[in-house]
């Protein structure tokens, strides 16, 4: 029997760790590795499988493409990319959409649209606003914006332009604004950072600014968009609109994309030949994205997320009287952390792992959830019963 693992050390790029899975198929929440055992999985491929596992709407839709049409180039137009654009457009408040193949390339989009508007409307302007412990990829560009030193320091010197503030300050945002100041590049959720939420109000000062000084908001909706937080875009539940926003993970059910949505008039800025991507919006991504989005928005997933979520939180809290080493669950809609008094998450990731829960210790002291937004009831329910027992067998402190 191959050992799949000796296999991936021996051949593959040891920068991921990764749990000790081999995983080979997977249907709805459930996944089995090669020893056939099952899990359920509460990773969702880092809330990227929007629908779940192997789901009949993505699935045929990537299968139906696959036979007709996989790549052109963005020299020719494709009949799927249009369709997303469309779909995309009239489902939020922006105009035009860049299709790339992560959060990571949406984000460096993101960055060069802003600094093109700043070159010809601001004088030049280009410096963005980011915030501490912020997370918006790992390419050099999107790696500089990124408020967390631990991933920047092997890294140096850093890309010039970007300015970081305290999460959840506004205070701070005003006082870092400069005549150099372009935009201001926030996530409506910090995910990486520990499933961070917003102060009330934070968002609509930080828009409030924004439009005060002229400068550009961009909301970072990689990993909070298309439904992950009970409605299709997180600013939606802040009475906010962006200027420009970035999305990928769940956009298109595990297969990789990613876009840059934007103003009409800002999008306008980049003209032929200032950005492009030899993969971005291929036909096989656009068809997936399009078909996962089109069953959100027709069959009112966010609706369905709002309801499993508060089942989900409901559950989770209670944990807090009978475990006290849980301290918090914060998050919205599908997009959860529990946080812990000791740190002590790799361990409750493994003892979860051993009962057949996946789960992501986003950091030391905190799980992160994020099931598919069809989660059914029953899953949430075992779940959370492998979850309590797990950090009971970690922490040494049984429930009360």
């Amino acid at each position: 029997m191959t050992d799949w693992v000796a296999e991936e050390h021996r051949y593959v790029f040891q920068n991921y760790g990764r749990q000790p899975v081999v995983i080979e198929r997977g249907e709805g929440t459930r996944a089995w590795d090669v020893d056939g055992n099952e899990y359920l999985d509460f990773v969702g491929g880092i809330a990227v499988n929007t629908l779940g596992h192997a789901n009949p709407v993505v699935a045929n839709a990537i299968a139906e493409q696959a036979r007709t049409l996989i790549h052109t180039s963005n020299l020719f137009y494709t009949k799927p990319m249009i369709e997303l654009a469309k779909l995309l457009v009239e489902n939020s408040c922006l105009d035009r959409a860049f299709f790339c193949n992560s959060g990571t390339e949406a984000v460096e989009g993101a960055i060069k649209l802003a600094r093109r508007w700043g070159h010809d409307t601001r004088n030049g302007a280009y410096e963005i606003i980011t915030t501490v412990d912020s997370f918006h990829g790992r390419s050099l560009g999107a790696l500089a914006a990124t408020g967390n030193a631990r991933y920047q320091e092997p890294f140096g010197p850093q890309l010039p332009g970007f300015v970081h503030v305290p999460w959840n300050d506004l205070e701070a945002i005003k006082a870092a604004t400069s005549g150099q100041t372009v935009a201001v590049m926030i996530e409506p959720i910090q995910g990486e950072g520990g499933v961070n939420m917003p102060g009330d109000g934070y968002l609509r000062g930080v828009r409030d600014w924004c439009d005060e000084r002229g400068l550009l908001l961009i909301l970072d909706e990689v990993q909070t968009g298309v439904g992950r937080t009970g409605s299709l875009w997180a600013y939606e539940q802040e009475g906010i609109e962006p200027d420009i926003m970035t999305l990928a993970k769940g956009l298109a059910g595990g297969v990789p994309i990613g876009a840059v949505l934007a103003r009409e008039e800002i999008a306008a800025h980049l003209v032929k030949g200032d950005h492009g991507s030899t993969f971005g919006g291929n036909a096989l991504a656009a068809a997936a994205g399009f078909a996962t989005l089109n069953y959100i928005v027709e069959n009112d997933v966010p609706a369905q997320v709002r309801r499993a979520s508060g089942l989900l939180m409901s559950r989770l809290r209670s944990m807090e009287d009978r475990l006290g080493v849980v301290n918090e669950v914060r998050g919205r809609g599908l997009l959860v952390a529990v946080g812990l008094t000791r740190d002590c998450s790799a361990e409750v990731v493994d003892q979860c792992r051993k009962r057949g829960l996946l789960v992501n210790n986003v950091r030391p002291n905190a799980i992160r959830l994020m099931p598919p937004l069809n989660v059914r009831d029953d899953e949430i329910g075992r779940a959370c019963d492998i979850l309590e027992e797990a950090i009971a067998a970690a922490t040494g402190t049984p429930a009360k």
